[in-house]
């Protein structure tokens, strides 16, 4: 019983001293946090033109924006055998077609890859037996293609 005593006045004066301890610093804490830090060097951040935006996902690129004039007013004209339907859904609410294996809706704009060139295609209409695109002003009619 003797030593439980013992220890516990020894916590109490312990703790005693820490307190007055901690009082005194808070004053001169108190004193210390009114002066303003200033840092030495300020960094900053300058991403070049070539640059890779390091928020993007690791292996993401961004899709290449190509110019109108060089894409669109140069080229060979594109044959209807350039797609390939092979499905379509006409449906009251909405119509689908696949076309080279991508599910397409009407007004969907895609890219056609031809050599190292990619042309804007866009899908204008949807009807039974055939798709209709648009490149430039030029309309391409592509048969659904039956085994």
């Amino acid at each position: 019983m003797k030593k439980f005593t013992c220890i516990i006045l020894i916590g109490c004066t312990a703790l005693r001293c820490a307190s007055a301890a901690d009082a005194s610093n808070g004053k001169e804490g108190a004193r210390a946090e009114t002066s303003t830090i200033e840092p030495k060097n300020k960094s900053s951040f300058a991403m070049g033109e070539s640059g890779r935006n390091p928020f993007w996902p690791i292996g993401w690129k961004p899709a290449t924006k190509l110019s109108a004039s060089t894409n669109e007013q140069a080229g060979p004209q594109i044959l209807a055998t350039s797609f390939l339907v092979s499905s379509i859904v006409l449906d009251p609410d909405a119509k689908f077609a696949i076309v080279n294996g991508k599910t397409m809706q009407e007004g969907q704009v895609f890219g056609l890859q031809m050599g190292n060139q990619t042309y804007q295609i866009t899908v204008k209409a949807i009807e039974d037996g055939r798709v209709v695109l648009m490149r430039r002003d030029e309309e391409i009619l592509v048969p659904l293609r039956r085994r």
